[in-house]
């Protein structure tokens, strides 16, 4: 006995060994049969992070496992994934192991994806991404004995929490399938057999442009009836569940050459209403228990026919209710005398003659009652549309039937009487003309509120009349916090903008009493980051943001008595605006501000995140303290203004962003302007750089400044203001200023004053006291002052030295040109002498005419005083000819002496 436990432990652990070794002895084989095989048959690029086999886990199957696996495509759809996933299972038999694959397959029994994206695709032109198999070569050599390195005899199979999507742009399909588990067990191997299906998934599905589920639950117990070698599925036993709305449904589907061959048809199993509620999307429905209805409704349909490229199965689908009511337990009001007669039809196979019939769609609650009726033909092609709405609703009453978890409750009162007639072509191309609408619309007591928003826009009343090529808008009557809207108009599309989410066409004409754009500043949370590093969301404060809508193409024509805009108000504001592509324009808008007018034009964009500006503004005759205490950017464009008293023009063409507020950021803004200045008064006192500039040229009152008419022209671009020179007087001094500063208020500014010499004072009295009078009154000396620092911590540096060397040099050249004058009238005086000449001399007197007609002879002989003069003169000379010359100084010494 011992003997044979002692084989028996032998033999386990000989196995356990085979088990724990094989993994390593058949996972190279595995994995370069696998690559050798994509290489074969698939024109892609697949890849995997590792391939684990374990002999262990399904034993006495082996089990491969492909972690982390991605499919690219290549061209036509170059880099696109076409699948990925975080793992795919397979389990065989040990002895498939074993196999010789050049002789036969090895084969699969179980398969497993999990958490698998399958993004299937169909472009414009018909080309599928996943039509990845590479063709094989068909050739006279080929024989029966070529084989595949797999076959699939599998039992059972699985896809666990994937998502697929299906996109065909060819035929505007979008299928989306998210959270599916599928499973699904039978004999693959067999010729017919059963498949035992279980499906649960999250469906979304659009055609055309048109939303036919959204988010709805999709449940599926199928038994299958497998027919292989005909390639024919039977359904039996078969239950599926949309939302909460049971269909039982029977009938095959044949997979031919040419198309596939289908004989459908379902039903609902029971007939209560209740069956409709569930039809609504998850999100938007509400629990059911409880609920109390009465009337029924059902649905039914056939789908028969065939699918090739070019037709589809005949459709007959009917979606029935008559007089149906439903009340929720917790809500006071119930919905009545609900009918429902709407059928889906295609009689011909021919895709685009797929149609819906309107028969009957109507519901009441209290005394209003809402009905519908018409036909959508044309489904898949130019689909032709004819409706025709009737009633009235009470907006408010609509969460007191209905549980819809709104934001905001609805308020306000629906009337309708409108019939309509269009064909889509006639939408997509804009031919309004063959739009046919008649009736009218009005809309009243009507409350729109958003978390955005900062106050409620509350519609008075709108009230609009159809009629064909135009929808006029008769009257419009709004109120958000302060401001309040009237308007008229036509709107171009009101259809197409519905049905195919056109931009809003329309031009109106709006007036206001007070528009305050703060009113409609859209509100966003902020982020906060926290000590710890983490990001949470800010309750107490916000971002207002106005935003131009992103759907409006149209104009307006405004005339508001008060706008209030950034804390500004314009007056008697009146202009136009163009609204589209996300961008405002503005036009001849004239208003009111500061005690003078405003200009403006030019053009305002939210279209790429942060709002911009291209801007022409026209100031004339605003009051100055008041406009550069309250606009931000004159503050920046030129700080010194702050100080002075009276009125100014000015032009300013700019561009940059704006913020939140709309208002400019400073250092964004680029351009020109011009400014003249029409009365001014300076207050020192407002200005630190003034102050200091009277205490260092206490030679200037800065009382006297005037600088009335005063007219400059700057720059500014990347937050630097440059000025272009100008000048100004204070009281015979002109003042010519140069220079710029930045936006932050750091100046780099240079004055050059021409001073008269008379305003140095005792600087230089020494110097004046040997000028005349007249001499002093003509002599003017350039002071440069710069001016550095801020405007609240300025800086001066003012140059006296240098403009007492100046003024020195000055009256160096005077007395010289002095001393040069009298040596030259001396001199004047011995040639006259020398050569005969009988000039008078100073002491010579005439007897006036009046007295006497006798004259004292002249006396001809010079006086001492000429006489000395002469021999100086004589002297100078014959030293400069003869001796030792004079210096220039010297001489001008004994002039000026």
């Amino acid at each position: 006995m011992k003997k044979i436990f002692k084989i028996i432990g032998i033999v386990v652990l000989v196995l356990v060994i085979v088990l724990a070794v094989s993994p390593f002895l058949f996972r190279g084989k595995l994995e370069d049969l696998l690559k050798e095989t994509i290489n074969n048959n698939l024109n892609a690029q697949v890849e995997w992070s590792s391939l684990d086999l374990s002999l262990f886990r399904s034993f006495p199957d082996a089990t491969v496992i492909v972690n982390d696996f991605t499919v690219i495509n290549n061209a036509p759809f170059a880099g696109d994934k076409l699948a990925s996933g975080k793992e795919i299972r397979i389990e065989m038999g040990v002895t498939q192991l074993f196999k010789n694959t050049a002789d036969e397959p090895i084969a699969i029994d179980a398969l497993s994806l999990l958490e698998a994206n399958v993004h299937l695709q169909v472009d414009s032109l018909g080309n599928a991404n996943y039509d990845i198999v590479k063709e094989t070569p068909t050739t006279e050599t080929t024989t029966e004995e070529s084989s595949e390195p797999f076959v699939f005899n599998l039992q059972e199979y699985s896809l666990i929490d994937s998502k697929i999507i299906y996109d065909d742009r060819s035929t505007q399909t979008h299928l989306e399938l998210t959270e599916v588990n599928h499973t699904g067990s039978g004999d693959f191997s067999a010729i017919e057999s059963e498949l035992d299906t279980k499906t649960h998934a999250v469906v979304s599905f659009d055609y055309g442009g048109t939303h036919y589920l959204d988010g709805h639950d999709l449940d599926l117990e199928a038994v299958i009836q497998m027919e292989l070698e005909k390639q024919k599925y039977t359904f039996k036993e078969n239950l599926a569940k949309i939302n909460e709305l049971p269909l039982e449904f029977n009938g095959f589907i044949e997979l031919l050459e040419d198309g596939n061959l289908m004989d459908l048809s379902f039903k609902t199993p029971s007939s209560d209403f209740k069956n409709f509620l569930a039809l609504i999307p998850k999100e938007y429905r509400a629990n059911l228990d409880g609920v109390e209805t009465s009337g029924d409704f059902r649905v039914s349909g056939i789908i028969k026919g065939k699918t090739t490229e070019t037709s589809i199965p005949n459709l007959d689908i009917e979606i029935m209710s008559n007089n149906a009511s439903f009340k929720y337990p917790d809500l006071p009001k119930r919905m009545n005398n609900i009918n429902i007669d709407v059928k889906i039809k295609n009689d011909t196979g021919i895709t685009e003659l797929t149609y819906i019939e309107i028969n009957d769609l109507r519901f009441k609650i209290d005394q209003d009652t809402f009905t519908a009726k018409g036909t959508l033909k044309n489904l898949m092609g130019n689909m032709l549309v004819n409706l025709d709405l009737d009633g009235a609703l009470d907006l408010g009453n609509i969460d007191k039937v209905y549980p819809l978890n709104l934001d905001q409750p609805l308020q306000g009162r629906l009337v309708a009487d409108v019939v309509t007639s269009f064909d889509m072509n006639a939408v997509e191309k804009q031919q309004y003309q063959n739009i046919k609408s008649a009736g009218n619309a009005t809309l009243s007591d009507f409350t729109y509120s958003t978390p955005e928003l900062p106050n409620p826009i509350a519609i008075q009343n709108a009230d609009v009349s159809f009629k064909t090529g135009n929808i006029a808008l008769n009257s419009f009557a709004a109120t958000s916090g302060t401001s309040d809207i009237n308007a008229t108009g036509s709107i171009e599309n009101l259809i197409p903008f519905v049905m195919s989410k056109e931009d809003l066409k329309g031009r109106f004409d709006v007036t206001s009493k007070v528009f305050n754009l703060d009113d409609f500043a859209t509100t966003t949370a902020t982020t906060t980051a926290t000590t710890s590093g983490t990001i949470q969301a800010s309750t107490s404060e916000s971002d207002t943001a106005v935003q131009i809508p992103d759907f409006l193409d149209a104009s307006v024509n405004f005339n508001a008595e008060k706008v209030i805009y950034d804390g500004l108000e314009l007056t008697n504001t009146k202009g136009s605006v163009t609204i589209a592509n996300e961008q405002a324009s503005l036009s001849n808008l004239n208003s009111g501000i500061f005690g003078g007018a405003a200009g403006l034009s030019g053009s305002v964009t939210t279209r790429d995140g942060t709002p911009t500006f291209n801007m022409t503004v026209d100031l004339s005759s605003i009051d100055i303290d008041r406009s550069f205490k309250e606009l931000e950017m004159l503050q920046g464009l030129a700080p010194i203004a702050k100080a002075l008293q009276g009125a100014l023009n000015t032009k300013i063409q700019l561009q940059g962003q704006l913020d939140d507020n709309f208002s400019p950021i400073l250092s964004t803004i680029s351009g020109d302007a011009f400014a003249e200045i029409l009365t001014a008064d300076v207050d020192a006192d407002k200005m630190p750089l003034l102050n200091l500039l009277s205490q260092k040229l206490d030679f200037i009152n800065l009382d006297d400044l005037k600088l009335d008419k005063l007219k400059t022209s700057l720059t500014f671009n990347d937050g630097q203001v440059a000025v272009k020179p100008f000048d100004f007087n204070v009281k015979g001094i002109n003042v010519q200023v140069s220079g710029g500063h930045s936006f932050t208020n750091e100046m780099n500014y240079t004055l050059n004053l021409d001073l008269p010499a008379k305003y140095l004072g005792g600087d230089v009295s020494g110097l004046l006291s040997k000028l005349t009078d007249a001499e002093k009154e003509s002599i003017h000396i350039d002071v440069p002052v710069s001016l550095s620092g801020n405007f609240t911590a300025p800086k001066v540096d003012l140059n006296l030295k240098a403009a007492t060397t100046a003024l020195t040099n000055q009256i160096i050249e005077i007395q010289k040109q002095r001393a040069k004058n009298k040596v030259e009238d001396k001199l004047t005086d011995v040639l006259g002498g020398l050569l005969g000449g009988n000039k008078s001399t100073p002491n010579t007197t005439e007897t006036d005419s009046t007295t006497t007609d006798t004259q004292t002879p002249q006396n001809t002989t010079t006086t001492p005083k000429a006489e000395d003069a002469i021999k100086d003169v004589a002297t100078g000379i014959l030293g400069g000819l003869f001796g030792k010359k004079k210096t220039t100084k010297e001489t001008v010494k004994d002039t000026v002496n």
